[in-house]
Formats: structure tokens, sequence, C-alpha cells
């Protein structure tokens, strides 16, 4: 008697443990939805408040600039001047990164050599160095008591000051970003057909041209437009290594600084070509990263 309702009681103790596990099936799908609406709900107030805080002083910049008086302020000398020495020096700057970048970026790439590390930390540190270090740290290389500056003045030649120093500032600080992404570039560049090259008699030189170079060309562009960008945006290291002035070393963002204190359409003006400037750059990163990856696909 007392074994048959031990039996009934267990059974239904089963019983109810059962129940209870079939709640907890049917719960579990009800909060793992409920986590993911959650966590989907956050992350979307996330996006948004980031798209907010990104795209609001970019549109502000266009609400307080009508077309009018951005019209106007484009022919203010003060702007014609700084976009015209920008663009010139920018250029310069970008084809003086290429030319010295490309092979530098082309042995790291393909080489091993003794302080390779080191070589590619000093390359970087200007990717990490604040710029208004940068700009002191030229200024007591090249100035005129510098280290090189005083012996190069005691030839009547001066670099601090001058144009040539606004180029040599924006060299400083945006030639990581070219070594770095050709650097990417050549190594994303099959090994085999440089080999294939080499087995067929081609030389180091037309294997580089011939073959590595048109693999890695859109690589190649994306690096130098982003140096063009950095050049582009300098201010810190100018103004400490190349000063202020007007046609000889007052680039946009010193203009943007100078105007700031007496015109804001000016700088409201300037400051839109170099919104206009960056956009046009972004697009097109984009577009060379997204064909690159395509030619790799394929």
């Amino acid at each position: 008697m007392q074994s048959r309702e031990y039996m009934t009681s267990n059974h239904t103790e089963i019983d109810y443990i059962e129940v209870l596990q079939s709640h907890d099936r049917e719960a579990i799908p009800i909060l793992s939805r409920a986590k993911e609406v959650a966590l989907k709900a956050g992350l979307a107030v996330l996006l948004i408040s980031a798209f907010i805080f990104i795209a609001l002083p970019v549109a502000s910049l266009f609400f307080k600039s009508p077309l009018d008086t951005t019209l106007r302020a484009m022919h203010d000398p003060v702007v014609t001047d700084a976009l015209k020495l920008s663009l010139m020096t920018s250029t310069l700057t970008t084809m003086t990164v290429v030319l010295m970048g490309t092979p530098i970026a082309y042995v790291n790439a393909r080489f091993r050599y003794f302080g390779k590390e080191i070589a590619d930390s000093i390359i970087d540190l200007p990717v990490i160095m604040p710029p208004a270090v940068a700009g002191i740290a030229l200024l007591m290389a090249f100035g005129r008591m510098g280290i090189i500056g005083h012996y190069l003045n005691a030839f009547g030649f001066s670099i601090a000051f001058t144009t040539l120093a606004v180029i040599m500032a924006q060299v400083f600080v945006s030639s990581p970003f070219y070594i770095r992404q050709a650097r990417t570039s050549f190594e994303d560049v099959d090994l085999a057909f440089e080999n294939a090259a080499r087995t067929l008699g081609a030389s180091r030189v037309y294997t580089f041209s011939h073959v590595i170079l048109p693999i890695a060309l859109n690589g190649l562009i994306s690096g130098a437009i982003m140096a063009f960008a950095r050049s582009l945006g300098e201010f810190k290291a100018t103004i400490m290594f190349a000063g202020n002035f007007q046609r000889r070393t007052q680039t946009m963002p010193l203009a943007i600084y100078t105007a700031m204190q007496g015109d804001l359409d000016v700088s409201l003006c300037l400051a839109l070509i170099l919104v206009a400037i960056s956009f046009v750059v972004i697009a097109l990163v984009k577009m060379l990263t997204r064909r690159v990856y395509k030619n790799a696909r394929n």
C-alpha cells in the first residue's frame, strides 16, 4: 500500500517537473526574441546617435552659410590665395610622397633586413605623434637654429617660414598614410606573379613596373588620395614650422583659423570647400577599395 502511494506521488512529481520543463522550453524562445529585439533597438539608437553627432555639425555649416554669401566669399583674396596655395602644396606633397614612399613600401613588403621593425615604427610615428610635436620637431631640425637648418642658414638658405616648409610639414604628417597603404597593396600581390616574371628572364625593375605595379595600382592610388587629403587638412605642424603668411604659407586650415577672428563668412566658405573635398576623397577611396576587392575575388 505504501509502495503504491509512493509510486503515485513520484509519478505526480515527474509530471509536475515535465510541465515546468515544457514551460521553460516555451519561455526560452520568447526570452531570446526579447533579447534580440532589445539588442537591435540598442544598436539602432547607437547608430542614429552617432550619425546625428557627426552629420549635424557638418550640416550646420551649410545652414549657417547661405549660397549667395558663400559665392561672394569665394572671391575674397584670403579664400583664393589659400585655395591656390593649398592645392599647389598638397599636389607637390603627394607627388613627393608617392615617389619617395613607393620603393620604401615595396622594400618593406618584400624584403627582410636588420632593423626593419624599427624602420616601420619610425615611418608610422607621425600618425601617432601630436601635430604640434611634429611642428616643433621640424623646427628644431630645419629651423634657422636647428641641427641642419643652422648649417643651411650659414649658406643663406632658410627653410622655416617658407612655402618649402609647408610642403615639408605636409610630407612629414601624410607620408605614413601612403606608405602603409602601399605596403599592404604590395603584400596582397601574389608572389607567384613576380616569380613567374623573373623565371621568364624579366629584370626586377621590369617585373616591378610591368607586373607588380599594375596589380597594386588601385591601392596605391587610394593611398595617394588619403595622403593628399591629410596634407590638405594639416594645421598645427604647418603653423609652427612654416608660420601663417598669406600667399606664402597660409593654407586653407590656417586661413580658417585667421578669418575666424574677423570674417566668419570667409571661414565658412573655406570650411565648405574642405568638406566638399573630403566627400570626394571618401567616395574615391571607397570606389577604389571596392574595385580592389572585386579584382581579388575574380
